[in-house]
């Protein structure tokens, strides 16, 4: 986490929600070390200068996909803390790993810009009232949700779209080649 600066003492005046969540009770039994160091967050947020009794961890969601939120008792209690104006800094592994859909994501991102809270992943600490912040937590929502439905269809056996994978192929590099003489640039070859 960078750019501490953003963090007040307005924010720490609020709770610290650390959010834990695995997609499925066979990952939180397989990927361990994930978990653990979704748990450790808890001890980033007291360097951060939090006062541990105003650190929770929410697990309600362990086992549970962030497709939507319906059924996610976890997120609701957060979206409900957030916008009780309780919440001064959300941490989690990903910041995207608190809702996997658009609709979920902006929710949330429009609370706590309403709300002063601030959102910290191993990336940074983001400010969703900031422009530049909101920007970058934008993409990483949509990136998490287009995944997502990719990994689902996967998961269906269902084939890739031939034209996205015809553009992806024509971005990547031929043999010895650039990727705009890939792509019939005039770019030679070197």
């Amino acid at each position: 986490m960078t750019d501490v600066s953003k963090i007040t003492a307005s924010h720490r005046e609020r709770l610290c929600l650390v959010y834990v969540r695995q997609s499925t009770l066979a990952q939180t039994r397989a990927n361990t070390e994930s978990l653990e160091r979704q748990y450790e967050l808890a001890g980033q947020a007291v360097t951060l200068g939090w006062a541990r009794e105003q650190v929770r961890v929410v697990d309600a969601d362990l086992g549970r996909s962030g497709a939507d939120a319906a059924g996610r008792e976890g997120f609701q209690h957060l979206v409900s803390e957030v916008a009780l104006g309780r919440v001064g800094l959300i941490i989690g592994l990903e910041a995207s790993r608190l809702a996997r859909s658009n609709s979920d994501w902006y929710q949330l991102l429009d609370l706590c810009g309403m709300t002063g809270t601030l959102i910290a992943d191993g990336d940074g600490i983001y400010d969703p009232s900031a422009y530049s912040d909101r920007l970058v937590l934008g993409l990483k929502g949509t990136i998490s949700e287009a995944l997502s439905g990719y990994r689902h269809k996967a998961s269906l056996g269902y084939p890739f779209n031939r034209s996205t994978a015809a553009v992806a192929e024509s971005l990547l590099p031929a043999a010895g080649g650039s990727r705009l003489a890939a792509a019939g640039g005039e770019e030679g070859r070197g």
